[in-house]
């Protein structure tokens, strides 16, 4: 199989992996209305349908892009990909919300294996140098996925229930999980090659070699090896999830509960476990997150911007939903259409932020696309009963242009930044971040309104209402408090790198994957 064919196959799986995550979150929210009535469900049994896959996803990613980095991306990515199809059929036929709050928690524990190899099959197969194209299609299909979400998941729902939302991934999932077992097996047929030599080290960038001469020999290799020297920290990775858990959990109950003892030990917890991960990755001879990726200040930079951007856009469509329907008395179709330029820019300022990239380099580009969210989430702050449509859309334009362009830029800093055999926890960083960031959004947008607001009506029955007018007074405070978080990123940005030179001067020489994904690819390329 020629590199190319394998780089397309890689680059379809990959795409497809990620839509097939972005279409479950946005579907479910249409559904689970639906959802509720035929279940007979509370309204926190039916949150809790999206809160306990959101923990499983969030504690698990980054442990999951290590094991990938040790096992092979494809291999974790087929796993990923036919569990999380199996998941979904069984929701789909679940006969309570008991099982269906169960069989969403798998389903993240799969989702969670699948999307840190979707970003780590990519770095494996693609020089770096090459990774901003793919990447811009793959943050393009997700925009796509975002936009046809609500619509989809609407007309399902009208048409066949809520079930449907559920059988909608099963079949891509299958197809995609098969073809990946079918590349693996059929680069390996003849039987697993060794691991070609320093002199041709690398498929993905020729001619480099390890300092010293070292390169990938065995599968005990060290430094300058393939595989991740030592064990998986197991101790480190359960010390990650307790903090991630008990953060998230404390994120999701903040808006409804307020600050109580629940809430209050929710914090500490995640503060305490976040300190002695610290602590133990420091210590450990293999820690899960090497130095090397926690101790870059670009990849720190990285991640900030992310976590800036995904709040800052998550929290102003909470807020701007309400706006639109309970300020502007629009109907959920209608306030689609206003939001539709959001997703319209994703698509088309992935692609273009790639040349962007390539020609103004990552800082100068990042900062740009973090100031145009800033500016679009003070344009929405400043809308009022008498705005129009082109004034709402102008605002919704300027958040899909910065966070689209954010996404490609700031993912392809810490894909590149980082050896390809860490991709999978670099990825894992990214996934974490981006888990975390509409939560944090979500919680801030939540907590200040509640707190400048009081709320109105019976909270039980879909979370809490205000009036128009209430609610216009407070919408501009936390508008500008989300701007201002928008900001901190772009402040974070003038720490990524001055141009793509600089960035790829930066990588440790050794470009190789894991055993089992150089094995493969070495396989492939041979017979190209």
């Amino acid at each position: 199989m020629t590199t190319r064919r394998l780089q397309r196959l890689v680059l379809t799986g990959s795409v497809t992996g990620a839509v097939i995550v972005a279409l479950d979150g946005t579907v479910l929210t249409v559904a689970q209305p639906a959802l509720q009535r035929d279940l007979h469900a509370s309204f926190g049994q039916v949150q809790w349908t999206s809160t306990g896959y959101l923990i499983a996803v969030a504690s698990l990613l980054v442990f999951a892009g290590r094991l990938g980095d040790r096992y092979g991306h494809q291999q974790l990515f087929a796993l990923g990909i036919l569990g999380f199809g199996a998941t979904s059929a069984a929701i789909g036929l679940a006969p309570g919300v008991g099982w269906v709050i169960a069989l969403r928690v798998a389903q993240g524990i799969f989702g969670a294996l699948l999307q840190p190899a979707t970003l780590g099959m990519l770095r494996a197969t693609y020089p770096a140098d090459r990774l901003g194209m793919p990447l811009a299609l793959r943050t393009s299909a997700i925009g796509l996925a975002a936009a046809a979400g609500p619509v989809l998941g609407g007309a399902l729902v009208a048409h066949w229930g809520w079930r449907a939302v559920f059988f909608l991934n099963v079949v891509p999932a299958c197809l995609m999980g098969g073809l990946a077992l079918v590349v693996r097996r059929a680069a390996l047929a003849p039987g697993p090659a060794p691991i070609p030599p320093p002199a041709s080290a690398s498929s993905f960038a020729p001619g480099e070699a390890s300092a010293g001469g070292a390169g990938p020999t065995a599968a005990g290799t060290t430094t300058g090896g393939t595989r991740p020297a030592g064990g998986l920290d197991l101790p480190g990775a359960c010390l990650l999830a307790l903090a991630l858990v008990s953060l998230v959990h404390t994120l999701v109950a903040l808006p409804e509960t307020g600050w109580t003892m629940v809430t209050a030990l929710g914090g500490a917890a995640a503060a305490f476990a976040c300190g002695a991960f610290i602590r133990h990755e420091r210590r450990t001879a293999s820690p899960l997150v090497p130095l090397s990726v926690v101790g870059s200040t670009t990849i720190a930079s990285a991640l900030a911007v992310l976590l800036s951007a995904s709040a800052a856009l998550f929290g102003t469509l909470f807020v701007s939903t309400y706006f639109l329907q309970d300020v502007l008395a629009l109907d959920p179709l209608e306030s689609g259409l206003r939001v539709l330029p959001l997703a319209v820019l994703m698509v088309l300022s992935a692609p273009a932020s790639a040349v962007l990239q390539r020609r103004y380099g990552p800082r100068r580009t990042t900062v740009t696309a973090m100031t145009l969210l800033t500016l679009g989430v003070l344009v929405l702050s400043q809308l009022d009963r008498n705005s129009t449509a082109p004034a709402i859309g102008a605002g919704f334009l300027l958040l899909g242009a910065g966070f689209g362009t954010v996404m490609v830029t700031a993912t392809a800093v810490i894909v590149r930044q980082v050896a390809t055999a860490h991709a999978g926890v670099a990825g894992g960083l990214q996934q974490t971040a981006m888990n975390i960031g509409p939560t944090l959004g979500v919680a801030t947008a939540t907590v200040l309104v509640t707190l400048t607001t009081p709320a109105t009506g019976d909270r039980s029955r879909g979370g809490p209402h205000w009036t128009a007018e209430a609610f216009l007074s407070a919408m501009g405070p936390t508008l500008l408090t989300l701007a201002a978080i928008a900001a901190t990123g772009a402040l974070a940005a003038v720490k990524l790198p001055r141009s793509t030179a600089d960035d790829d001067s930066r990588q440790p020489p050794v470009m190789g994957g894991s055993d089992r994904d150089t094995s493969e690819v070495t396989a492939m390329t041979s017979d190209g």
